[in-house]
């Protein structure tokens, strides 16, 4: 109920997602799989808070791959997808807080 308490959650949110997806591109343009697996997973738990689950669910599918070294030719696909995702829910979000 609180409108700052809210703001200060979608700035977290933002600056959050915005970090993850540049380093998501920097450790797969490097090949550093692995750590790209464990920073999916901090950004599963970003999402998750948000409600978007069906993101969370495909980066828990990113984790395991990368972690693993799986199909790593589908990785940019799920970057790609995450990018896409999180910078819709930031411009609903800053529609949103138009309304506060």
């Amino acid at each position: 109920n609180s409108p700052d308490l809210i703001r200060e959650m979608i700035d977290i949110f933002r600056s959050q997602v915005l970090e993850f997806a540049d380093e998501m591109e920097h450790l797969y343009s490097e090949g550093e799989y692995f750590d790209l697996g464990l920073l999916a997973h901090k950004a599963k738990s970003s999402a998750a808070i948000m409600g978007m689950e069906d993101l969370a669910v495909r980066l828990k599918e990113l984790e395991i791959k990368a972690k693993e070294g799986i199909e790593p030719e589908k990785y940019k696909d799920y970057i790609n997808n995450f990018i896409s995702q999180t910078r819709q829910a930031i411009e609903e979000l800053d529609s949103y807080l138009e309304t506060l």
